[in-house]
């Protein structure tokens, strides 16, 4: 059993950028993908899809690479099991001057801080990319 798969998702992330992989597998699980939507939404990461039936469904993300570099630059988790961090509409972090993303989970779903803003939504934030 894993601890914390969101970790585990970004950690593989960083691993097949940096190893200049096209692409990277990984276990299926709804708020997996909800993630790498917003990482879509965003721009940071290519296509998700959806590979196998039931048990064995896993998500296969494409990354994005510019002039060589990988897009994502930095990726790192905020919240975690052990130390949950919540904020309000008012205290939702800016990344990087404005330039990066905190992806926030809502009550109405996980989106981008600059969303999360304009809905009047707070959250915990859960992971900070840019």
């Amino acid at each position: 059993m894993m601890t914390d798969p969101i970790a585990d998702l970004l950690t593989r992330l960083r691993n097949a950028q940096r190893a200049q992989k096209k692409t990277v597998a990984m276990p299926y699980s709804r708020t997996k993908e909800a993630l790498l939507k917003v990482f879509a939404d965003e721009g940071y990461i290519g296509d998700v899809a959806i590979e196998g039936e039931g048990a064995a469904r896993a998500l296969r993300v494409t990354l994005k690479y510019f002039q060589g570099r990988g897009v994502i630059e930095n990726i790192e988790r905020i919240s975690r099991p052990g130390l949950r961090i919540y904020r309000g509409k008012d205290e939702l972090p800016k990344i990087n001057a404005g330039l990066g993303v905190a992806v926030i989970s809502t009550p109405q779903g996980m989106m981008s801080d600059r969303a999360a803003r304009a809905l009047g939504q707070g959250g915990e934030v859960l992971c900070k990319i840019y």
